[in-house]
This record gives C-alpha cells, structure tokens and sequence, in this order.
C-alpha cells in the first residue's frame, strides 16, 4: 500500500512540474525587424526552441528589402527576400511577414506605427521582441522606435479601432545589439541555443542575397571567396555570421542565473534579451513561465 501512494504521488508530482513547464494554451510570440533576417540573427535559436515546444511566433520584417543589394534591386529583389523569409520562417517552424515598405526608406510614422499594432493585435502576442533605437542602419532604428511607439497603445481602443485592442500589455523585449551609447544592451535573460544551432544557421543560410551576395560585397569579398556546397556554406554561415557567443562578466553572471546547475564554459550560443521598460514588467517567476525553454 505504502508503494502504491508513493508511486501515486510520484505521478501526481510529476504531473504538476509538467504543467507548470507547459502553458495551458501556446505563447504567442512576434519578434519585429526593419528587413527579412534581422530577427533570424538576432533571435532565430530562441524561436526554434519556442516553436519546438509548441508555441506560436512569428517574424515581422517591417520593409520588403528591396535595396540590399549590389546589382539587383526594386521589385524583383523585394520578391526575391520574401521568397527567402518563407524559406528561413520553415526552417524554424515559425510564420515570416514581410511588409511592403520600401527598404532605406522607413520611417516610424502613423502609417508603420498603425501597421506594426495592427500586427501585434492581430497576432495576440504575449512577448513582442524589437531592435533597439541604437543602431548605424536607419531602418534599424527606426524600427526600434516604431516598436517602442507602439508598445502602450496595442491596450488602447480608440487607436486602430478596426482592430481589437489586446486586453493585457505584452512583455516588450530587445534583441541584443553592440552599440553603447548612449547606453550598451543590457544583458536580462539568457537562453541557451546550442542544441537548435542547426536550424538557426539554416534559417539564416536560406537569405541567399544577404548572406551570400550582399553583405559579402560589402565586406570586400569576391565570388571565389563565397563556398558553394550546402554543408561548406552553412559552416561559413556559423564562422562568418553567427560565431560562438564570447561570454563577458554580465554575461556569465546572466547565463549563471538562468541556468545555475550549467557550466558556462561548455556553452556555445547564447541569445540575450533586455526587458524593454514599456510593457510588462514580468517577475523572474514570470520570466520562467514566459521562456518555458529556461525551466
């Protein structure tokens, strides 16, 4: 008998860490870009994760990116990057809109600021992830300010009444960037992403134009220096692009908090996140339920 209730409650147990690990419904997840691969750099691992556990994201590129490019552009190259966001959204089992704003040209006016809630209502996010307003590409900062903008009045009725004002404020978050002033990222929350790494370089191989044409010009590279084979190419994407995470002090003490039982120097990738001072302000038990990937 004694057995019995001991393996009962085992079960019982057992049952409520699961549940507790596992929402009753999906989040909703949308991370915000100026172009087609800005969130796949930025956030791709962290995306893979979520939708293996069955949540919901969805990338959104705020322009077509119908300027990135050395020696195509318009509407055939626009075609073309959208082509490649669908190909990177199915590498990592998420959604991929591009909008129709011309690439260089953004700006965070009431046309993209309502564009951008309309999304985010329609969408139901529980997180919206955004770029920083720091940034040396206009169309970045712009970006990260349209967010910013956009992050009280998805509550607000009266503003795009055409679409449903969400009844709760989402967690607003930035992706990590370099720059410091004028003030660096901050280091918040951690996720671990070595064991998706392949679908993120993946992911981020399918934008051919950027990854193989554009931003190789830019860096003075030729043809000859570009590997053909797919598996020479997702390995220059990891070296080139995506390299190991290079852990500072606020770094390890991030990662540490979030995964205390891990040893640091056997991590590789890690994507970071600052919780953005607009939204909701979650508590680290929130934060836990948030990125279920950290339980």
């Amino acid at each position: 008998m004694k057995k019995l209730t001991f393996i009962i409650c085992m079960a019982v147990a057992s049952f409520n860490a699961f549940a507790q690990d596992t929402p009753e419904k999906p989040l909703r997840i949308i991370a915000i870009g100026a172009h087609p691969d800005d969130c796949d750099m930025k956030f791709g691992g962290t995306a893979a994760l979520y939708a293996q556990l069955g949540h919901k994201v969805k990338f959104l590129a705020l322009t077509n990116g119908d300027a990135g490019h050395q020696s195509m552009g318009g509407g055939v190259l626009g075609k073309r990057r959208r082509a490649e966001a669908k190909k990177a959204g199915e590498a990592l089992g998420i959604e991929y809109d591009v909008l129709d704003n011309h690439d260089a040209e953004l700006i965070p006016n009431l046309n993209v600021r309502h564009q951008v809630i309309r999304k985010i209502r329609e969408w139901d996010a529980d997180i919206v992830l955004g770029l920083r307003p720091n940034d040396y590409h206009p169309d970045h900062r712009n970006a990260g300010i349209v967010v910013q903008d956009a992050a009280y009045l998805v509550i607000v009725p009266n503003v795009t009444p055409d679409t449903p004002a969400l009844k709760k404020n989402p967690i607003f978050l930035y992706m990590q960037d370099g720059f410091q002033k004028p003030y660096p990222f901050s280091k918040d929350i951690a996720v671990v992403i070595d064991g998706v790494m392949d679908k993120k370089e993946k992911a981020f191989a399918s934008h051919e134009s950027q990854v193989f044409e554009w931003m190789p010009w830019l860096m003075g590279m030729t043809e000859s220096d570009i590997p053909t084979g797919e598996k020479e190419r997702l390995s220059w994407v990891n070296t080139t692009y995506l390299k190991e995470t290079k852990l500072d002090e606020t770094g390890k003490a991030t990662l540490k908090k979030w995964y205390p039982e891990t040893d640091a120097s056997k991590v590789k990738y890690v994507e970071f996140f600052e919780i953005c001072e607009y939204g909701k302000q979650p508590t680290d038990e929130e934060i836990k339920y948030y990125f279920p990937m950290l339980n």
